[in-house]
């Protein structure tokens, strides 16, 4: 490193160092113990039963021949989960609704990512937009769908259900990974070009101990008996309720006061956003979108007109990095093109879509 540049790993590992409660920071793999053994077998064997099922939804869906092959399943944490990962990711989110409660996470690598966005939408040279996005979301979708019916066969709850699955593509040092230790599996892909890709599925600590014990009570008593609760970090025994109502004591219910739902920024994520205000990003501005059949792309010549989503006078869309962040309107500056800002997105809405 010279006196006045960070390496790139040095800047990955102070974005990701304001560390989610429960994560270490030494990168190192929890530990373990009885109660992960019973759940991790337990996931893995279910995850593995649903390799054809998830295999021939992404075939559907692609029109291609996809294969899955695995998984390989562990409890990690966030730093020993991140040196897996290449350094761009597109993640997407999938979380349980009903029946289980938790995040349920997909991660493909970049080129698996535009593989997939091609090949359902029948391009080549894909860019990772909003557009390749949803498409991604899709065909995660698809796989999530075949997993559920299998759940829900095995373990006899209904109704099991996701949040509509949102996809983004972004730098692996800020990607949204839950807290604590949690449930990774690794697949091997193919997306019937021959080349080796990997696709990452992660439960939540919550997602993963209850979805544990629904398949296999013996991973409840075990968890118990390692001091393992509902939502799988690993503690210092069993709690004391726990133990009172094994024993037939009442137990002491009391209310809880949460703290108000205020988000500030800590000194240290304050310091670590500082280390990239000088990084370029790509602004553009929308006017609008179409659709068009590949005959009517190559029918286009000179003087084709072609019609947007837009009605003529509506704000244009600003984009970063192809997320809307405001919208504006086209003004001219001498002899250049330019745009007003009329409108700022909520960061509630901007927030959203970096999930």
């Amino acid at each position: 490193m010279s006196d006045s540049a960070l390496s790139q790993d040095e800047v990955d590992a102070l974005l990701a160092g304001a560390d989610a409660p429960g994560t270490g920071s030494g990168g190192t793999a929890p530990s373990g113990g009885e109660g992960f053994d019973a759940e991790k077998q337990a996931l893995q064997s279910f995850f593995s039963s649903t390799v054809d099922a998830q295999s021939s939804a992404l075939s559907g869906i692609t029109g291609a021949t996809v294969t899955l092959k695995g998984p390989q399943g562990s409890f990690t944490n966030r730093d020993a989960f991140l040196t897996q990962l290449p350094d761009t990711v597109t993640v997407v989110k999938a979380d349980f609704s009903s029946g289980f409660s938790g995040e349920h996470i997909f991660l493909l690598g970049e080129a698996a990512a535009k593989t997939i966005a091609g090949l359902i939408n029948k391009e080549e040279n894909i860019e990772l937009d909003e557009m390749a996005m949803s498409v991604i979301g899709e065909a995660v979708g698809t796989m999530v769908g075949s997993q559920i019916s299998a759940l829900t066969e095995k373990t006899g709850k209904k109704p099991i259900a996701h949040v509509p699955p949102e996809a983004t593509t972004v730098l692996k040092a800020v990607a949204a990974l839950p807290g604590g230790d949690f449930f990774a599996a690794a697949y091997e892909l193919d997306l019937g070009d021959g080349q080796a890709n990997q696709l990452w599925e992660i439960l939540g600590p919550s997602a993963a101990g209850d979805i544990a014990r629904a398949l296999n009570p013996a991973a409840a008593v075990n968890s118990a008996i390692n001091g393992r609760d509902s939502g799988g970090a690993a503690g210092g025994g069993m709690p004391a309720n726990s133990m009172n109502n094994m024993m037939g004591q009442p137990t002491n219910v009391q209310s809880v006061q949460f703290p108000g739902l205020v988000s500030r920024p800590t000194q240290q994520e304050a310091g670590n956003i500082g280390l990239i205000m000088d990084v370029y990003m790509e602004m553009t501005v929308e006017l609008g979108r179409t659709r068009k059949l590949i005959k009517e792309i190559l029918g286009m010549g000179e003087g084709t007109i072609i019609e947007l989503d837009k009605l003529a006078g509506e704000p244009v869309d600003i984009l970063v990095n192809h997320k809307l962040i405001a919208k504006g309107e086209v003004v001219v500056i001498d002899e250049n093109f330019g745009v007003r800002v009329t409108e700022i997105v909520s960061p509630m809405e901007r927030m959203s879509g970096l999930d």
